[in-house]
C-alpha cells in the first residue's frame, strides 16, 4: 500500500511538473497615462500625425508583448481626449484647453478602431472627481464646467475637485460616462483609486456645506461619504449595462482596502492610507452586489515589503473576490528605477506574475505604464516576449454577462497570389462581429482546443497566411464573439 501511495503520489507531481503554466484566457493590459503627459502623447502640441504614431508605436509594443487589452486614460481632469459635447479638448494633447487636434482628428475613435483591428480590448480610464491638477494656474476656457457651476468645485491640496456629495455632480459625470458608452465602441469602463482625493495631513476636505444639505440625515460624515460613492457606482452598473450589455465596468483601488488594526476583515498592512477609511471607496461592496466586472487593485509593493507586502495581499484579494475577476497591477515603472534591490532586474516583475498564475480567482494582470516598455526598463520587452507572455491568450470569460456561442467556422487551405500556403474560413453571422482563434497541431495530434500551447495567433477577417515549413501541421479555428465566447472547433485542414 505504501509503495503504490508513493506511485500515486509521483505520477500527480509529474503531471505537475508537466502542466503548461501559461492559461489559455489571461487578461494582459498596460495603462497607458494622458495626465502629465506621462505616456500619450508624448508632450503637448504635437501634431495629429505624430500623435497618431506615437499610439501606433505603443500598440505594436502592447501586441509584441503579448497583451490584450489597453487602458487608456481619456479623461484625466474633468477634459476630453475625444470630441466630447460636454467637456474641452484636454490640453495634454494641443497644449491649449478647448483646442482640438490639427489637423482634426477624433482620439478616442481612432485609438479604439487601431486597438479593434490588433484584437486588443479597449478600456476607456475616466478620473470621476478631479476637475484641476493646478488649481493656481486655471487652464481652463470660460465655457468649462468649473466656470459654469462654480458652486459644485472644491479646493483641496492645490487641486480643484467636484463635489461627490451633491447629486447634481453624480448626473453630471454620469451622463459623461453613458455618452462614451453610446457614441463609442468601447470594450469597459474603468476607474481608478481617485474618488475622494487622498487625505493631506492637518487638511479636512472642505464639504461640509454639501453634508449639511444631503448628508443631514447621516450621523456620520464618512459614511454619508462613502454613500456618495456608492450611488454613483450603483447607478453607472445598472445605466451602462442597459446601453450595452457587453460593455465592462472595472475598478483599479488602491492596493490595501482596510487594514487589520482597523477591521479584522482587513489585510495584515500597515498602509498610511486605504479605500475605505481615506478615499471613502467601499470596493467590496461593489463586489459583493455584483455593481462591477472587475478590480483591478494596484499591488505596486514587492514581495516582503514592510507595510505592504505583495504576498499578503494578493492573497487577501483572492479571498475577496466574490465571484468577480480579480486582476492584480504591477508597477513596472520601478524596474531599474527603484533604489531597491528586488527592482533592479525583472526578478520581481516575473515572481508576481508567477503569483497571480498559482494563486486562486485571479485572472491576470495590467502594468503601469506603457512608458517603461518604451524604456525597456532591464529589458523589460525582452522577458515579456520570451519568458512572461511568449503565447498569445484569450481574455477571460464573464459568465455573468450573457452571450450566445458563435458559429463555428468552416475552414479550407489554399494558396494566395504570392503562392503562399493559407487557411480561410466562412461562418454565419456578421464576421466584422467576430475574431477567430487559429490553433495549430502535429499531423499525429489530437485536436485540444483547451490547451494554450496550440494557440497561434487571433486575427480578425476570414483567411490567414500560414508560417514558412508548415507543411507538418494540421490547424483548425474557433470563433470569438466581443466578450470571448469560443465556438466549437472547425474542421482540420493541413
Amino acid at each position: 500500500m505504501r509503495k503504490f501511495l508513493l506511485f500515486i503520489l509521483s505520477v500527480f507531481l509529474s503531471i505537475q511538473l508537466w502542466a503548461d503554466p501559461i492559461p489559455k484566457r489571461e487578461f494582459r493590459a498596460v495603462w497607458i497615462a494622458t495626465v502629465g503627459n506621462i505616456d500619450w502623447p508624448s508632450k503637448q502640441g504635437l501634431s495629429a500625425d505624430i500623435q497618431k504614431q506615437e499610439f501606433l508605436d505603443i500598440l505594436k509594443r502592447t501586441k509584441a508583448n503579448g497583451l490584450n487589452a489597453v487602458i487608456v486614460q481619456i479623461r484625466p481632469a474633468a477634459d476630453a481626449l475625444y470630441d466630447s459635447p460636454y467637456e474641452n479638448w484636454s490640453r495634454y494633447l494641443s497644449g491649449k484647453q478647448g483646442q482640438p487636434p490639427s489637423p482634426y482628428y477624433d482620439p478616442l475613435q481612432f485609438m479604439i478602431d487601431e486597438c479593434h483591428k490588433q484584437c486588443i480590448e479597449f478600456h476607456a480610464w475616466l478620473n470621476p472627481f478631479r476637475a484641476l491638477v493646478d488649481a493656481s494656474k486655471n487652464l481652463h476656457t470660460p465655457s468649462h464646467i468649473t466656470y459654469l457651476q462654480p458652486s459644485w468645485f472644491l479646493r483641496y491640496g492645490g487641486k480643484l475637485y467636484f463635489d461627490p456629495g451633491i447629486p447634481e455632480v453624480r448626473a453630471y459625470f454620469i451622463k459623461i460616462v453613458l455618452d462614451i458608452v453610446k457614441r463609442y465602441d468601447v470594450d469597459a469602463i474603468h476607474f481608478d483609486d481617485y474618488f475622494y482625493p487622498y487625505r493631506i495631513a492637518g487638511q479636512e476636505f472642505p464639504d461640509h456645506r454639501s453634508f449639511a444639505v444631503s448628508g443631514k440625515t447621516w450621523m456620520n460624515r464618512e459614511d454619508w461619504r462613502r454613500e456618495n460613492v456608492n450611488v454613483l457606482i450603483e447607478t453607472l452598473a445598472e445605466k451602462i449595462k442597459k446601453e450595452k450589455a457587453w460593455v465592462k465596468f472595472g475598478i483599479s483601488p488602491f492596493g490595501v482596502w482596510r487594514n487589520a488594526k482597523k477591521d479584522p476583515e482587513g489585510s495584515l498592512t500597515n498602509a498610511g492610507q486605504t479605500n475605505y477609511d481615506d478615499l471613502f471607496a467601499d470596493v467590496l461592496l461593489w463586489l459583493k452586489k455584483g455593481w462591477i466586472d472587475y478590480i483591478l487593485p494596484q499591488l505596486y509593493w514587492e514581495k516582503g515589503h514592510k507595510a505592504a507586502d505583495y504576498d499578503e495581499l494578493i492573497r487577501w484579494w483572492s479571498n475577496h473576490a466574490y465571484g468577480r475577476h480579480l486582476y492584480i497591477g504591477h508597477g513596472v515603472y520601478q524596474v531599474g528605477t527603484s533604489s531597491k534591490v528586488c527592482w533592479k532586474s525583472m526578478n520581481e516583475v516575473e515572481y508576481q506574475v508567477d503569483g497571480t498564475r498559482t494563486t486562486k480567482n485571479v485572472q491576470g494582470s495590467s502594468f503601469y505604464s506603457a512608458n517603461a516598455f518604451k524604456k525597456d526598463l532591464c529589458g523589460l520587452n525582452y522577458s515579456f516576449q520570451h519568458s512572461i507572455y511568449p503565447r498569445k491568450a484569450l481574455l477571460p470569460l464573464m459568465p455573468w454577462i450573457q452571450s450566445s456561442k458563435p458559429p463555428t467556422p468552416v475552414l479550407k487551405i489554399q494558396r494566395n497570389q504570392d503562392g503562399r500556403e493559407m487557411i480561410s474560413w466562412t461562418t454565419e453571422g456578421a464576421i466584422n462581429d467576430l475574431q477567430f482563434a487559429i490553433y495549430r497541431f502535429e499531423k499525429n495530434e489530437q485536436v485540444d482546443i483547451l490547451e494554450s500551447k496550440y494557440l497561434l495567433d487571433i486575427v480578425r477577417g476570414n483567411q490567414y497566411i500560414l508560417p514558412p515549413n508548415s507543411g507538418g501541421f494540421k490547424y483548425v479555428v474557433t470563433a470569438l464573439n466581443r466578450l470571448h465566447v469560443e465556438s466549437s472547433a472547425s474542421n482540420s485542414v493541413n
